[in-house]
């Protein structure tokens, strides 16, 4: 068995109790003196750096702006965010433990991984937090890598190959996420796509999106295992 598989995290892997969201806010009224319109803004599916861009196109910043603060942001959300994880419960979701062992001890040519729209530094907060240890994912593609998500699949593709000397593609290649926007992320390369609706989207929602496989959550651990490897 050759599978590559890359975890979600918000809303997928764990619930920080809109400790990002917070962060965020924080971040970028220190930076740009606004939130620009972020009630009702779904940060959901999206990477760090599109909510920054989008949410400060809407304060009114260009795009040449926006970039040269970005970095500031991004350092100042980090430092916020280590302080905010610790006054909120951040939880695994349903049978995210279970599977996440039992995908760790597969061995072979199975490797953990993670593709999310989160910066690297504040993924690490979030599932050291959550008490799943970041690094047994062994490779992972960020926010911070790149702020188009649909370019997150192949960087990944690229770092496992570069770890273990696999050529992964196509259905080896397991996107496991709680929204349509990672449906969606790794269609243009074939990838299997497992949808949970642990997140903000509903089972037929996400069912709408036409993934390999759709879950209300994942504890039925049995039956989710089977959908990444059959």
């Amino acid at each position: 068995m050759r599978r590559l598989i890359l975890w979600d995290i918000d809303g997928t892997l764990l619930s920080a109790d809109g400790a990002g969201r917070n962060a965020v806010r924080d971040a970028l009224v220190e930076v740009f003196g606004t939130t620009g319109p972020i009630d009702g803004y779904s940060f959901a599916g999206r990477t760090d750096p599109e909510i920054v861009r989008h949410l400060m196109r809407g304060a009114g910043f260009d795009d040449a702006d926006i970039d040269e603060r970005m970095p500031e942001v991004f350092r100042r959300y980090v430092a916020k965010l280590e302080r905010e994880i610790v006054g909120v419960e951040v939880t695994p979701l349903p049978g995210i433990p279970a599977l996440v062992d039992r995908m760790e001890a597969a061995g072979g040519e199975v490797v953990l991984g993670m593709l999310t729209g989160n910066v690297r530094d504040g993924a690490r907060i979030k599932v050291e937090a959550a008490g799943l240890g970041f690094d047994r994912f062994r490779v992972g593609a960020f926010g911070s890598d790149h702020a188009d998500r649909p370019e997150l699949p192949a960087i990944a593709a690229r770092r496992a190959r570069e770890l273990v000397g696999v050529e992964f593609s196509g259905k080896e290649i397991v996107i496991i996420g709680d929204t349509p926007l990672d449906v969606a992320c790794g269609r243009h390369l074939g990838v299997r796509t497992v949808a949970v609706a642990t997140g903000k989207h509903p089972v037929d929602e996400l069912a709408a999106c036409d993934p390999d496989h759709v879950f209300a959550d994942l504890g039925d651990v049995d039956a989710a295992w089977a959908a990444i490897v059959e």
